[in-house]
């Protein structure tokens, strides 16, 4: 990870963090198409970065490998968040730069930025089937939060699991 560096993304970058953004769920089946749909709110960084906060990581050449978008309760990104915590959504790395800690440079640069947001707590929701996700998020001391579990689309059988951080 020494070589992955984290940081606001900037506006020249938006393209290929929306690019990856789908890549990555496509390459792992969360979506079926890469325009439509769920895919054309992921490919949508530019809208990300100006109502929320999107994140990079880079490598020394400043390619991008990975993204993440951190939300604040009450915006129009905010899906499980309330006062008092920051969110993060649409983690995602480019499958060609899987394996190199970027998935977990990313939660860690969005831990550092909850805390430097005063938040108590940090949540966020995962699809049931990303447990490779699952996994780094309990290793890095994530907690289950099955009170905020929900179904992002009502007709289709896949639960969004609530996951949290304690910050404070």
């Amino acid at each position: 990870m020494a070589d992955i560096v984290v940081r606001p993304a900037r506006e020249n970058e938006w393209a290929a963090a929306g690019a990856i953004t789908v890549a990555a769920y496509q390459a792992d089946r969360h979506i079926d198409s890469h325009t439509g749909g769920y895919a054309d709110t992921l490919v949508d960084a530019r809208t990300r970065a100006r109502e929320a906060e999107l994140l990079v990581a880079v490598d020394a050449e400043n390619t991008v490998l990975g993204t993440v978008t951190v939300v604040r309760p009450g915006t129009s990104y905010a899906e499980v968040s309330r006062d008092d915590e920051v969110e993060f959504r649409m983690l995602a790395v480019s499958p060609s730069a899987r394996g190199r800690g970027v998935g977990e440079a990313l939660v860690r640069a969005v831990i550092v930025r909850a805390r430097e947001l005063g938040a108590r707590r940090l949540v966020m929701s995962s699809s049931e089937h990303m447990t490779t996700a699952h996994r780094l998020y309990r290793r890095l001391g994530f907690r289950r939060l099955p009170e905020r579990d929900w179904r992002p689309v009502p007709d289709v059988d896949v639960t969004a699991l609530g996951f949290s951080l304690e910050l404070a």
